[in-house]
């Protein structure tokens, strides 16, 4: 039974970093015996304001209570104390130490002022059997799946805490057998009278195990709404931040591609824990737009395809031929490039000059036994920075000094300078400015026309509108749908996500009817 009061409560919680805000304004309340989803885009404020709620930040401003109560944890460990524990995705217990060791850990009882490790190990014992878990807790927890990990986790910090549960995206490395047996752990505590909150990217797990939503974007609160009788295509909404429109003008076709050669085809291509097989074809001079929610799996596709991870079923080929990718020098010496979605991380070298990052794809697909001459690497950057009017000062400038968008210009330059026959380029708008931006899409557009094959994957919909010949819709980790040419609208898409997530609804339903039955351990 849930409790009309809140067990946790945040009112007008804000955060800022360096002056610019992460939360403005937040409200957000739990009730005891409720599990209460909190959902929403990179950037939206979800991990800041589960940092605050345990600990790990404190706010600028705002008040959290607890039972009523303001409180302030000063750290992780002052929240624990009172009553709010948290496991993140990445479960941060120690595979070196045995389970029972684990789930004690820091307080450990003692005989004699030793370890009692029968004591620890009697008491364990008794914590997972109430999560159905008989497993042996003097090994190692290494030893065991993830599963059981995020189990123990889960079982210590309800140990430890015992009021609220947060969960950070902790079904995101789980099977569909094992993402049922975790509900069912979570639906127990619901019945202990504990409060969950559970963040997700997955909406068809929104909808089988949250009472509530709370949708954040850009680090404000849009909305908190039961779950039952919210359309799916009213939380998309929500979500992604703009209405459907009433009428919307479709685009013309563009030119019949059916007759361009295929210049790679992905043909039942997966792997387990990050995504399902998918067929792929992508032809010369098109533009294939992917569209979904974060964590629908964009991301874990255009890895495959690119050798940054290899399939665990699946073929690829290229002009016809087979073709076997295991590492992205692989993908790279068949004419594939890759703009990643992190370009601080996976992208630039920052301490490197904007000549040094613009040549790297180049020179690995020739070989560190052939290195390009200072000549050349001066010709080459110098092309490109004049071609994407890259502002710097002189090429030999660090790259770290340059703006986000002509950071991201550099990157394209470095794959552009390989003259790639595929290009995958992963949110390549995201966080720079006006300009940049419309130069980029421009870019894209000149590419297609040149017989350039592009793979883009973005969260801003009308910008796939603007370029894609065809939009691919993924939903839980699975390609499930394509809108042709002539259907493809911001709100075709949006409804086109919203249906695929229902759809993926519907079939972890029917996969928990079928009974799947894989051992958790």
């Amino acid at each position: 039974m849930v409790k009309n009061e809140p067990l946790l409560r945040a009112d007008g919680v804000g955060k800022e970093f360096f002056g610019v805000t992460a939360l403005s304004n937040v409200d957000f309340e739990l009730l005891a015996g409720e599990i209460h989803a909190l959902v929403g885009e990179n950037g939206a404020g979800k991990s800041t304001l589960i940092k605050i709620l345990t600990g790990a930040y404190r706010r600028d401003r705002g008040r959290v209570c607890l039972d009523g109560v303001a409180v302030d944890p000063a750290d992780v460990k002052d929240a624990q104390a009172l009553g709010i524990g948290t496991v993140y995705q990445e479960v941060n217990l120690l595979p070196n130490l045995t389970v029972a060791e684990n789930l004690f850990l820091g307080r450990e009882p003692k005989r004699f002022g030793l370890t009692d490790r029968r004591e620890a190990n009697r008491r364990s014992r008794e914590i997972l059997d109430q999560y159905g878990l008989d497993i042996d807790v003097a090994a190692l927890l290494g030893t065991y799946s993830v599963a059981v990990r995020q189990i123990v986790a889960i079982a210590r910090a309800v140990d430890i805490s015992g009021k609220v549960l947060i969960l950070d995206e902790p079904t995101a490395s789980l099977d569909a057998a094992e993402v049922s047996r975790l509900f069912a752990i979570l639906q127990s505590l619901k019945g202990r009278g504990l409060g969950v909150v559970f963040i997700t990217h997955f909406f068809d797990q929104v909808y089988r195990i949250a009472d509530r939503v709370t949708i954040l974007r850009n680090g404000h609160k849009v909305a908190t709404r039961p779950l039952a009788g919210l359309d799916r295509l009213e939380l998309v909404s929500l979500m992604l931040g703009r209405e459907l429109k009433a009428e919307e003008e479709q685009r013309a076709e563009p030119p019949d591609l059916a007759t361009k050669p295929v210049v790679a085809s992905f043909k039942g291509l997966s792997k387990r824990g990050r995504i399902a097989p998918f067929d792929l074809e992508m032809r010369a001079g098109e533009v294939v737009g992917v569209a979904g929610l974060l964590g629908a799996g964009r991301t874990e596709s255009a890895e495959l395809m690119f050798g940054i991870h290899q399939p665990d079923h699946g073929t690829i080929e290229v002009d016809g031929k087979p073709a076997s990718f295991s590492s992205p020098r692989d993908a790279i010496s068949r004419g594939f490039g890759f703009c990643p979605e992190d370009r601080k991380q996976d992208g630039i070298i920052d301490d490197l000059s904007v000549r040094e990052n613009i040549i790297l794809a180049l020179q690995a697909r020739r070989g560190w036994a052939k290195p390009l001459s200072r000549k050349e690497q001066e010709a080459i950057a110098d092309r490109y920075i004049a071609a994407l009017d890259i502002r710097t000062s002189d090429r030999e400038k660090p790259i770290k000094f340059l703006s986000g968008g002509n950071q991201q210009k550099v990157i394209l330059a470095r794959w552009l300078a390989t003259d790639p026959r595929l290009l995958i380029l992963d949110e390549p708008t995201r966080g720079i400015d006006v300009g940049a931006h419309a130069e980029i899409i421009r870019l894209i557009g000149e590419l297609r026309e040149r017989g350039m094959s592009l793979l883009v994957i973005s969260s801003e919909l009308e910008e796939i509108v603007a370029y894609a010949t065809r939009v691919r819709v993924l939903a839980d980790r699975r390609h499930v749908g394509e809108l042709p040419a002539g259907e493809i609208t911001a709100d075709a898409i949006m409804r086109a996500i919203a249906a695929s997530e229902n759809h993926g609804a519907g079939e972890a339903a029917g996969q928990a009817a079928a009974g799947t039955r894989e051992s958790v351990a």
